[in-house]
């Protein structure tokens, strides 16, 4: 009876572990997320694609991670928010755009960081190599310095009167511009054209900039994708109609919204490349064993009611080759 009674009370107890071992709470990882632009819908579109992706591999919020997105506004104070990130520890950080990385850098040398939306991180200082970045931080490039010598040929392209081009961008938040202006301005030499940049800290000089480049019949833009022209893009958009400048942004939220053409990354997909290395971080794995990403995917985008409101007619073979055409 006594070893009946054992070989039962045994039983009872192997049936309940699996249910004890399943009721054991689940320890939340934490994951900071800096966005660098405004809550708008763009910027969701971009934490939409982070999220799926991060459930793709098995991480839902409120199972077994917690989020905190920061969302960038022009009059934030970044180094304040970069404190305020790394005094919570969280187990990994990512971060979009030069500055946010340079404010979080400054905090912390230990907190895995993955960046998107970074052209330069080695000129930056963020990583010692792209095969092996060597610290706490790797992620995903957005647009190479070559990219830059892309522009001018797209903007010669669909409006062959260019000749004076202005390349706007913010000195401040986009330290790494030279080099794309430089092979913007290389580019822009073999088909007789000029490249002249053109600096601007806020509205009032974005509206003088342009004004200036649309004194000129052929004037055109190139718009440098950083923190400053990104977040004001509808200031641009609208300067650029109304002086009648033919203009190249980066991304098709741009060309969406009014913009003429557009040649770049989809933010969105390095978001879900993003959210990969957060899977492999959380996993065990460290920043330094993974490496920088560079694009490999450009969308082109033209907007023909644009095109017709400035008098072009772009060519067939742009629009065949266009990945979007909005009418």
């Amino acid at each position: 009876m006594r070893r009946r009674n054992f070989i039962a009370l045994l039983g009872v107890a192997a049936a309940s572990w699996p249910r004890a071992a399943h009721a054991q709470p689940v320890r939340m990882r934490e994951i900071a997320i800096w966005m660098g632009r405004p809550n708008d819908a763009e910027g969701q579109r971009h934490a939409a694609a982070f999220r799926e992706a991060l459930q793709t591999v098995g991480w839902t919020v409120g199972r077994n991670i917690r989020t905190d997105y920061r969302w960038v506004t022009g009059d934030i104070d970044r180094t304040r928010m970069a404190k305020e990130i790394v005094e919570q520890q969280p187990d990994v950080i990512v971060v979009e755009t030069t500055v946010g990385v340079e404010a979080l850098a400054r905090e912390s040398r230990t907190i895995p960081m993955i960046f998107v939306n970074v052209s330069d991180p080695i000129g930056s200082g963020f990583v010692a190599n792209l095969a092996h970045p060597g610290g706490n931080i790797t992620g995903f490039m957005s647009n190479e310095p070559t990219l830059g010598g892309k522009w001018p040929e797209l903007l010669k392209e669909i409006a062959p009167a260019v000749a004076q081009v202005g390349f706007l961008f913010n000195p401040d938040t986009a330290p790494y511009a030279e080099p794309f202006l430089h092979h913007a301005q290389s580019a822009a030499r073999l088909l007789g054209m000029e490249v002249a940049a053109a600096r601007v800290r806020n509205d009032a000089e974005i509206e003088q900039a342009i004004a200036g480049i649309g004194n000129n019949p052929d004037g055109g833009l190139i718009v440098l994708p950083e923190t400053t022209t990104n977040a004001r893009f509808e200031v641009i958009i609208a300067a650029a109609a109304r002086h009648r400048v033919p203009a190249i942004y980066a991304f098709r939220y741009q060309a969406v919204a009014g913009g003429l053409i557009s040649y770049g990354v989809d933010i969105a997909d390095l978001f879900r490349g993003a959210a990969a290395y957060v899977d492999r971080i959380l996993r065990g794995e460290k920043p330094f064993d993974l490496p920088v990403q560079a694009p490999t995917r450009f969308r082109l985008v033209v907007n023909l009611k644009t095109a017709k409101a400035l008098g072009l007619t772009l060519p067939t073979a742009t629009l065949l080759r266009a990945d979007e055409v909005i009418e």
